[in-house]
Parts: structure tokens; C-alpha cells; sequence
């Protein structure tokens, strides 16, 4: 090309230097519109088959993820209702063993009740019964300790048995007379 210049400028021709050869510019124009039709043929359609599928991926992703989001939603949602019923029936379970804790001990304290109401019962039939044992007991030893003593005092032998029975039931009725006043 510099050649071209050069040998025009030789031969007299002036060229300016501001316009192209129309030679360089037609062979640039060839070039250019080969390129153009492999850019817009085979380049361009691959490019936006990619943009596409990356746009379909996007935007498949973006759904799913909507999806997700949606199903982590429910799925919360569900979470908190089943915390929310587990507490519940925990406080139930709580407030009904609480109850059925409160009605043991009350069963508790009322057979204890029981038992010590048949525990002193016992006791008091046991002491009377021993009461009696030693009344009856003491009644034999008074009054034989009292026919001895009364026969001493008297001078004579109280053997018969109707007569010694007289003067010891005498003899304790006195004491029974004689505590009675002094508890008054």
C-alpha cells in the first residue's frame, strides 16, 4: 500500500492522504461482511443460546428457590403448630399429674388418718383391756391382802369365802367412795 502511495506520488498524481483507496476499501468491505455473515450465522445463535439457557436457569432457579422458600415457610409454620401443641399438652399432662399428685396425697393423708384413728383405737381398746386385767388383778390381791389384814385386825382366821367376798367388796367401795370424793 505504501507502494501505492508511492508510486502515484512518483508518477504525478497528487493523493490525499485524508480519503481511502477504494481498492483497500472494497477488499475491508469483503472482509467485513465475511466476518459479519460468520458472526450472524454461527456466533450470534450460539450467544443467545447461552444467554437462554442461562435466562431458563435463572429463572428456573429463582422459581425454585420461590418453592423452597415456600415449603421452609410451611414447613415453619408447621414447626411452631406442633411446638405450639406440644406445649399445650405438656401443660396438660403437668396440670394432670399435678392434679393426680394432689389427689394421692390427699388419699394418702386419709388412709393415714384412718390407720392412726385404728392405731389409737387399738390403743385405747388395748389400755382398757389391760385396765380391766389389773382391776381385776388388783381386786383378787386387795382382797386377799384385805381378808388377811382384817383377819390380823380382828383376831380371827376369815376363811370362809361368801364372808371374805363381803368384806373385800365392802372394803373397795369404801375406796372407790372415798377416790370419787377426793376427785371432786
Amino acid at each position: 500500500m505504501n507502494q501505492l502511495i508511492i508510486s502515484a506520488a512518483t508518477e504525478g498524481e497528487e493523493v490525499n492522504p485524508l480519503l481511502p483507496n477504494p481498492w483497500e476499501m472494497g477488499v475491508v468491505l469483503a472482509g467485513f461482511a465475511v466476518l459479519m455473515y460468520i458472526v450472524v450465522k454461527f456466533v450470534v445463535p450460539m450467544f443467545e443460546k447461552t444467554f437462554a439457557e442461562r435466562a431458563e436457569a435463572i429463572e428456573g432457579g429463582i422459581a425454585k428457590a420461590e418453592q423452597a422458600q415456600a415449603e421452609a415457610s410451611a414447613a415453619l409454620e408447621e414447626y411452631k403448630q406442633q411446638l405450639t401443641d406440644a406445649r399445650a399438652e405438656a401443660n396438660r399432662i403437668r396440670e394432670e399429674a399435678r392434679a393426680e399428685g394432689a389427689q394421692i396425697l390427699a388419699d394418702l393423708k386419709a388412709k393415714a388418718a384412718a390407720e392412726s384413728a385404728r392405731i389409737t383405737e387399738q390403743a385405747h381398746a388395748a389400755i382398757e383391756s389391760e385396765r380391766q386385767a389389773a382391776v381385776v388383778s388388783l381386786r383378787s390381791e386387795v382382797g386377799t391382802l384385805a381378808t388377811t389384814l382384817a383377819g390380823r385386825i380382828v383376831g380371827e382366821a376369815l376363811t370362809d369365802d361368801q364372808r371374805a367376798a363381803r368384806v373385800v367388796d365392802r372394803f373397795l367401795a369404801d375406796l372407790e367412795t372415798q377416790s370419787a370424793g377426793a376427785a371432786k
